[in-house]
């Protein structure tokens, strides 16, 4: 394209940058883009770029440049350090940007005089110097912002039209829940990359949302499927409730298998997702109906019963043919974004969300074997959710269990915490039915 010319970062880096921002705000009123790393990072350094021409381009009226710092707070001197923030700003000015806002991370709140030194030596009004103070749960933060006039200074500062005062009231219920909560369920979370605490965030918080719905706090115990599958599911017994997530691979897939049984037999609710379907079919394929060997080719090529599947040819909404086989990229053959999903009037699903379309989130590869429908259904699985086209097994669920239900799609991703999400409201609401004192208070 470039016809032997060169390719510079500056013009042709920072224009493609700034042609994906507009791309992603059209029609939006306001754009949040976040830019990470540190200030002076080499990566960095063509996003700051291109964000300072985005600055120029749209006028200081319709932009604002917002930078979190570290004020850090000395304890064997009891004194607060702006030092490291003086010199942070002055490397942001030096390629152009003058911050507009000041989120001062910090141990404590930063008394007046300090706020006004930081202003001082930033150039940012003092008012516009936030503390950004450590909190015992995330969600206080727009309670602590809005207490501080944050929202108040990117209206001034954006020109934007409110008709009414800003409504935090559900956020402080969140708050509140969190801090309060009239009781408690016991969660199992049974994965394989339970050694990394961040690996399943959003599924946590997904579920914690979950329990704020309910008015319950929600203890996730994260369980290595790997030591289930050398120890047995007996660690499971306590539980109210037991959630497998997605992943990739062979490893600890056998101890999730044992997890499903164990739960379907022991009547403990149960939420498959992704990957956590896949589990759910195979072990009932085998356990329920007979299928001796059932598998997922992804698990077991020669399976005798390959229950799951790499679907070659599928269609997507928009009735393009997708073509995939087992040397296909990784990445690009993946089943992803928002698709439709049918659920079947009657099912707990439909019941769960109240209505005969939903729209969920997908990233994965391996779907359920359709030619498995019919022996699987007379065994007692429902399938009560399928793609736009009938064509993909969107949800499985297990009438007479107290609470079955497995997608193949990532419902965490829609989640928030004010409104949590029916699949995860549904799924607590059950733990807490399943426990046997009811929600369990919390003691003191």
């Amino acid at each position: 394209d470039y016809l032997g010319g060169t390719v510079q970062v500056i013009p042709h880096v920072t224009d493609e940058i700034k042609l994906r921002v507009l791309q992603a705000a059209e029609g939006f009123d306001v754009a949040m883009i976040e830019i990470g790393g540190t200030v002076g990072d080499i990566e960095s350094q063509p996003f700051l770029e291109a964000i300072r021409q985005l600055g120029v381009e749209h006028g200081h009226e319709n932009s604002l440049f917002m930078h979190l710092t570290l004020v850090p707070f000395l304890k064997a001197a009891g004194e607060i350090k702006t030092k490291p923030t003086q010199h942070s700003v002055k490397e942001l000015r030096s390629i152009g940007i003058q911050p507009d806002v000041l989120l001062c991370r910090c141990e404590k709140p930063l008394d007046e005089g300090e706020r006004r030194k930081i202003a001082l030596f930033t150039n940012v009004p003092v008012n516009a110097v936030i503390s950004a103070v450590d909190v015992r749960n995330i969600y206080e933060l727009p309670l602590l912002y809005h207490s501080q006039g944050m929202d108040e200074i990117v209206i001034d500062k954006l020109n934007l039209k409110v008709e009414k005062n800003a409504d935090l009231a559900d956020w402080q219920r969140v708050v509140d829940v969190l801090h309060s909560p009239r009781g408690s369920v016991d969660v199992a979370m049974v994965g394989k990359y339970v050694a990394h605490s961040d690996a399943y965030k959003s599924l946590t918080e997904a579920l914690t949302a979950g329990g704020l719905s309910n008015g319950v706090k929600v203890k996730v115990h994260a369980i290595d499927s790997e030591m289930i599958e050398a120890e047995g599911p007996d660690c499971l017994a306590n539980m109210d409730a037991v959630v497998i997530p997605g992943g990739f691979g062979e490893r600890g897939f056998e101890g999730k298998i044992k997890a499903a049984q164990f739960v379907r037999e022991q009547g403990i609710p149960y939420l498959g997702i992704c990957l956590g379907l896949q589990v759910a079919v195979v072990e009932f394929a085998r356990n329920v109906a007979g299928l001796e060997g059932a598998a997922s080719t992804e698990m077991d090529p020669n399976s005798p019963h390959p229950v799951i599947a790499l679907i070659t040819e599928w269609k997507t909404a928009d009735g393009e043919i997708e073509q995939r086989h087992e040397d296909s990229d990784m990445g690009g053959t993946m089943r992803l974004g928002a698709q439709a999903c049918q659920l079947q009037r009657g099912s707990l699903c439909h019941d769960v969300y109240g209505a005969d379309v939903i729209h969920e989130r997908h990233r994965h590869r391996y779907e359920f074997n359709n030619n498995y429908m019919e022996p699987l259904q007379a065994a007692g699985l429902k399938f009560s959710g399928m793609s736009h086209d009938n064509s993909l097994v969107e949800m499985v669920e297990l009438p007479g269990h107290p609470w079955f239900v497995a997608c193949q799609f990532h419902p965490e991703f829609t989640s928030t915490p004010r409104r949590g999400h029916p699949l995860f409201k549904g799924f607590i609401a059950a733990a807490m039915a399943h426990s046997s004192a009811g929600a369990k208070a919390v003691s003191a």
